[in-house]
């Protein structure tokens, strides 16, 4: 029986998870997958545990692992992987020092477009990249590692001889119903909410991919197009294994676009509603499906959704259009009241940091969010991820290569008229100006869950700001004395 290690690496960045750590989902399906193949599997996650290097080696050498596993992870949708590749490499590195004879295997979206550029580095320590959906690739790989022949295996990359073999991508998984996540080999201890009523967290995914076109994600790349989901009983039932069994009291859905069968997401909804679970939801959708829903959004209440992620993005249409986002700043304005009308925090995210940027552009974001006003507003840095249509787009601006800095907060593209110095001074004072007008809003809320929610909301935010933007000198606002 193989001994099978799945490690998430350590990192660490500003915005990443301000507001709680959950498992890593994507390695608990992957996990499941090698228990399936007949593996001993234990699951490592550095990243939500706070550790480093020197506690992964611990537990590499204490675990003596036939097999290694590492993917290109951070615990949101997936749009933004590439930043903790560098650190997986890194892991990789360890265990081939610590065991030359173990096989190190590594996956995600970086590695699916980028294998080549990988294997053909000889100092990345990878022996097989996984490529696309890695369920059914691994539950067949990890059988045949010891014997090598691993050609017929769809959706991997080896090298063989000095040259990179890469074997075709495997079709999506039919019936995502079939798939299990590992949740007995979570930690659970590692796993809370940071926001007030606070409690365990979880992820979820209610269905995989998206057939949007928006230039700067990874989505539609990765998963060619494609949008499968689950059934809703099987949501349900794995709902009440994590209340009832892992004692999860927050669970946040990080598909990308879990609403686009209306017909499914309403009867999800309904099972929730009857079932009537201590638990909490957080969410991500497309605006315009907050529109469509709106005759729905009491259920989206009723079912347990407390806070909801909109993309805005754009400051005008004009940016939009460019994003490829297909919706207006109208759109994304009506969506947010129409959320808040039904009791559901609202955050939006407005991007800064294109080629075009100016100070002056810099000002219309900073009012379009204090005009669309979220509940919570986050100001992500135009990110070109290497294997996204807005990398072609941005190449000749690209001043940053260095993967781990793809977080979303680090300029990597330098404007025509700014420096990328001026980029973390803007992104500062979007914060500081959007939050200076908001924090006089959320005191002045009445006692109840939103205001107590909100203020324990801010206070990780500004912790977090306090030590991501202190060099530039810009305070934000405190809370009244009695609320701090």
């Amino acid at each position: 029986m193989s001994r099978v290690l799945f490690v998430v690496p350590p990192y660490d960045c500003w915005g990443v998870q301000v507001i709680g750590t959950w498992p890593p989902l994507q390695i608990a399906y992957l996990a499941a997958a090698a228990e399936r193949a007949g593996c001993e599997a234990r699951i490592y996650d550095a990243m939500s545990k706070g550790t480093t290097f020197d506690e992964v080696r611990a537990e590499l050498a204490s675990y003596r692992p036939d097999v290694v596993v590492t993917f290109d992870f951070l615990p949101v949708t997936g749009a933004i992987s590439t930043a903790t590749v560098p650190a997986a490499l890194e892991t990789l590195r360890l265990a081939k020092e610590l065991d030359p004879r173990v096989t190190t295997v590594l996956g995600g979206p970086l590695p699916t477009f980028l294998f080549s550029e990988i294997l053909k580095d000889p100092a990345n320590r990878v022996d097989v990249v996984l490529r696309g959906e890695v369920e059914e690739t691994f539950a067949e790989l990890v059988p045949l590692l010891p014997s090598g022949g691993l050609d017929g295996v769809q959706g991997i990359a080896f090298r063989r001889g000095g040259e990179v073999v890469a074997t075709p991508l495997r079709p999506h998984v039919a019936e995502l119903d079939a798939l299990r996540p590992a949740w007995h080999l979570v930690d659970w201890r590692d796993y809370h909410y940071k926001v007030e009523p606070y409690g365990r967290m979880a992820a979820m995914l209610t269905s995989r991919g998206c057939m949007m076109g928006c230039s700067f994600c990874s989505h539609r790349q990765f998963w060619r197009g494609d949008w499968r989901a689950r059934h809703p009983e099987d949501v349900l039932r794995e709902v009440r294994e994590l209340v009832h069994v892992h004692g999860v009291e927050f669970i946040t859905l990080i598909d990308p676009y879990p609403t686009h069968d209306r017909e499914r997401w309403e009867r999800i909804l309904d099972l929730l509603i009857a079932a009537r679970l201590p638990v909490k939801l957080l969410m991500e959708t497309r605006v315009e499906d907050v529109l469509r829903d709106e005759a729905l959004l009491p259920k989206y209440r009723d079912a347990g959704v407390i806070h909801m992620y909109l993309g805005a993005e754009g400051s005008s249409d004009e940016m939009l259009v460019s994003l490829n986002k297909g919706t207006t700043v109208d759109v994304n304005k009506r969506a947010v009241d129409l959320a808040r009308a039904h009791d559901i925090v609202t955050e939006a995210s407005f991007m800064i940091g294109g080629p075009t940027e100016t100070w002056a552009s810099v000002e219309r974001t900073i009012a379009e969010a204090i005009r669309v006003d979220p509940d919570i507003a986050v100001f992500p840095v135009l990110t070109p991820m290497p294997f996204t249509p807005i990398h072609a787009q941005m190449k000749d601006r690209i001043r940053v290569t260095d993967w781990s800095k793809y977080n979303l907060a680090t300029p990597i593209v330098e404007p025509f008229e700014l420096s990328l110095e001026d980029v973390s001074v803007a992104l500062g004072r979007c914060y500081m100006e959007f939050y200076a007008r908001k924090m006089p809003q959320i005191v002045a809320l009445p006692d109840g869950f939103k205001r107590r929610y909100m203020l324990s909301a801010f206070r990780a935010m500004m912790k977090g700001y306090r030590q991501h933007f202190s060099f530039l000198g810009l305070k934000m606002p405190r809370m009244h004395r009695g609320d701090a």
